[in-house]
């Protein structure tokens, strides 16, 4: 699977999430996550537990391949289930690196979904992801998040061009 992601620092959470109600977006969810990175030879793997208010969410394990860029940028992902990730990584320990722990509202605005991430030791930050599809090619997901941004644009802190575990783990190397 893809898809075309942008992250940044978020100055005024509350200001984003009015933003998005404004421009018709649903709070589908808020949901409190515990991600576990692995270290591997290549891309990311993580393991990410997540709760919400109705309860624990299936563990899923992520693996994928992005680049680091301060622009939107494509992800590519497959998704397992925790038999699927026994099967596919093995069933010995993988040594981890880094847990992030994050508390996210999650928007949906038509095909985008807009994530308000309050990330321990780190801050606030907010991630804009469309999924690639037969019907949504890179080119409109790029175009959709840059409309959204663009929006958002008087809640928004700089681009960040790495992914949360990444500044996480910058952070602890100098504490």
């Amino acid at each position: 699977m893809q898809s075309v992601e942008y992250k940044c620092e978020l100055r005024d959470p509350i200001l984003a999430a009015a933003i998005c109600k404004k421009l018709g977006a649903v709070r589908a969810v808020t949901v409190t996550q515990t991600e576990t990175y692995f270290r591997v030879p290549e891309g990311r793997l993580k393991r990410r537990v997540s709760a919400t208010s109705q309860g624990d969410e299936p563990v899923e394990w992520l693996f994928y391949h992005r680049e680091n860029r301060a622009q939107p940028k494509i992800s590519r992902f497959t998704i397992y289930s925790d038999e699927q990730a026994k099967q596919r990584f093995g069933v010995r320990p993988i040594p981890e690196w880094v847990v992030v722990r994050k508390r996210r509202q999650v928007w949906v605005v038509g095909a985008l979904r807009v994530h308000i991430d309050d990330v321990d030791e780190l801050g606030e930050f907010l991630e804009v992801e469309a999924l690639v599809s037969p019907v949504q090619h890179v080119a409109a997901c790029h175009k959709q998040i840059r409309k959204i941004i663009t929006a958002l644009a008087p809640a928004l802190g700089e681009s960040i061009s790495c992914g949360y575990c990444d500044l996480l783990a910058a952070e602890q190397a100098t504490a």
